[in-house]
């Protein structure tokens, strides 16, 4: 009996074989199983997934000799950290030269850009991380490459408005989709094991100052998904001054300040949480133990007047100054 597999289970296989990691393979098998039609053609097919799922798990349960040093792995800082993905030549060195202090290198030969190269960018009174990565084509990724976007908090596109806007779109959609990497319809945020797939995407359109006329409207034309789109040139300057704060609203976070009682809010070093966090939100990234034991806040801040009592569940906005009073 045919198997009469779906473009779904395809795309899912092409994520299994491209995967170099067991983390990843293990997360493709199981979508693979997900969407894979069950009847009686696909059961002995199931059965070696499932081995091969098995075999993984148990894999990663065992002690590995030796010492291994994943150059894809960038530890998280700031108030949130955003990694770039673009075709060679594409701009993302400059990008990340000319918003942070990062030694990046940035040449006009292709693949100048070997590892993860992070930097910090200054928005107001909070920092904010931008990975520059090496470049993807329509046949190479470098292995373990996928982690990083996996793990971060926003996946910036990189398109060159001055080379093949198509092109460089359908390479990097290709590479999100196939990894299920890119939030929508089709990928969720998590799987049903709370596994993270889906990410937030936006696209930088570089190198402004050398494209035809019209390339960003036919790329924006080109472009299925709803994407907010940014354009920026190195060379000129153009729009980078703009991008941190841009960059920030992307990110949904809002930055509250803490004031102790009886004492000067602390306006120099701003806790960040995501948009639409509460009173509680904030107890519990101060302190998760004594949380539980906040009897009411005080806050300044939008919306309220100076010092207003409020509960646990009031939702915060950007900027708050917050009073926190615990039993």
């Amino acid at each position: 009996m045919p198997a009469n597999l779906t473009p779904e289970y395809f795309k899912a296989e092409k994520w299994f074989r491209s995967a170099t990691s067991n983390d990843e393979k293990i997360m493709a098998l199981e979508q693979m199983l997900r969407v894979m039609p069950k009847h009686k053609g696909t059961d002995h097919l199931r059965a070696d997934l499932r081995k091969k799922l098995s075999k993984l798990k148990e894999g990663g349960t065992q002690k590995k000799a030796g010492k291994h040093v994943d150059i894809f792995h960038v530890p998280r800082s700031g108030a949130g950290q955003i990694v770039l993905l673009g075709s060679p030549n594409c701009g993302k060195s400059s990008i990340v030269g000319g918003l942070t202090n990062a030694k990046v290198h940035v040449a006009d030969f292709p693949f100048a850009s070997g590892a993860p190269v992070p930097g910090m960018v200054q928005f107001e009174d909070i920092k904010i991380e931008l990975v520059d990565m090496p470049p993807i084509t329509a046949d190479y990724s470098a292995p373990g490459q996928v982690g990083t976007y996996r793990n971060c908090d926003l996946i910036a596109i990189v398109i060159d408005l001055s080379a093949n806007v198509e092109e460089q779109l359908l390479i990097c959609l290709d590479f999100l989709e196939s990894r299920s990497l890119l939030l929508g319809s089709e990928t969720p945020e998590h799987d049903s094991q709370g596994n993270v797939l889906g990410k937030k995407a936006f696209c930088i359109c570089t190198k402004s100052d050398i494209a035809k006329p019209g390339a960003l409207e036919n790329l924006k034309k080109l472009c299925t998904y709803p994407f907010e789109f940014f354009e920026v040139s190195a060379a000129t300057d153009d729009g980078l001054e703009g991008l941190s704060e841009k960059l920030f609203r992307l990110l949904g976070i809002i930055r509250i300040y803490s004031k102790p009682p009886g004492k000067p809010a602390d306006m120099t070093d701003p806790f960040t949480l995501p948009v639409g966090s509460t009173v509680m939100d904030l107890a519990t990234t101060v302190h998760r133990q004594l949380a539980e034991k906040l009897k009411f806040a005080r806050i300044w801040g939008t919306g309220v007047y100076d010092g207003q009592n409020t509960q646990r569940n009031h939702v915060l906005n950007d900027k708050d100054v917050i009073e926190l009073h615990f039993s």
